[in-house]
């Protein structure tokens, strides 16, 4: 094992590269990898392919700062606050390309990237709509019942990016709760890199093994960053900050809104 403690800048510049597909960890505003979003806007990466099964204000940021080229998605928005304007606009529009899902879709199509398969079979999508516009679903038929099955083809990511709760310097992760598919993403992906609420000695991991959530051998770097999901929750630790939400939510009503909000909560703060 070595050691893999980076700074949020050091990883963002060293890890991501324009073009990259990105798989983003948590699931609507639980544990969502907010600093390194930010980070990746300061940055000014581009053409990023984001991956993510029910995303909200991380995606809506990175589309609206102009990274993204794809998104690969079940659904974006701002829950109880309303629609991820930023999201809306440039799919309406045709700037971003849009690879629509559902929940068990997406997560199989990271699944079986995972596993080194080109595609994997599920039921449950055959005549809904999203299988009739989707590019990343066909419909084939089991070899062995003959049955009709839909295949949904495996997203590789360049990249996953995770918050969770703890992790020893060599990437020994620690998620409390519940992982969603941020274990997936990680075996999916390249490379993985995870911010984390706190850095606990090795010798907590070895005593422990059985809270390991995701060993060293899936993990690239690791930050130390209290809050590092903010204004999305991480549980046991914060809550989702709603008011920061309602800031936000009224911000990307116009894109002139958006832009004073990142100027003055991004790209004018250094970390």
């Amino acid at each position: 094992m070595k050691e893999k403690l980076y700074t949020l800048q050091e990883a963002v510049s060293s890890f991501i590269n324009d073009g990259d597909v990105v798989a983003v960890g948590g699931v609507g505003r639980n544990r969502s990898p907010m600093a390194l979003v930010r980070e990746i806007v300061r940055q000014g990466k581009k053409d990023l392919h984001i991956v993510g099964r029910e995303k909200g204000m991380d995606f809506d940021m990175l589309i609206g700062a102009g990274c993204v080229r794809k998104v690969s998605f079940a659904l974006v928005s701002l829950e109880e606050f309303g629609l991820a304007m930023n999201f809306r606009r440039k799919a309406q529009t045709g700037e971003i390309e849009l690879d629509e899902h559902a929940c068990n879709s997406v997560i199989t199509s990271i699944r079986a990237a995972a596993m080194g398969l080109p595609f994997l079979p599920l039921r449950g999508m055959l005549g809904s709509d999203v299988f009739r516009v989707s590019k990343s679903l066909t419909e084939i038929k089991c070899p062995f019942t003959g049955e009709p099955l839909a295949a949904v083809k495996a997203i590789k990511p360049d990249v996953t990016i995770i918050h969770a709760h703890q992790a020893d310097k060599f990437g020994n992760v620690r998620i409390q709760g519940s992982p969603f598919e941020d274990i997936l993403k990680a075996w999916a992906a390249e490379k993985t890199i995870v911010t984390v609420e706190e850095i606990i000695d090795h010798e907590e991991i070895r005593n422990n093994t059985h809270l390991t959530t995701i060993p060293h051998i899936y993990i690239t770097a690791v930050i130390h960053q209290p809050k590092g999901a903010w204004p999305a929750s991480c549980d046991r630790y914060y809550d989702s900050d709603r008011e920061e939400v309602k800031t936000y939510a009224q911000a990307i009503k116009t894109p002139e809104g958006f832009q004073e909000y990142l100027d003055r909560r991004v790209l004018n703060r250094r970390d």
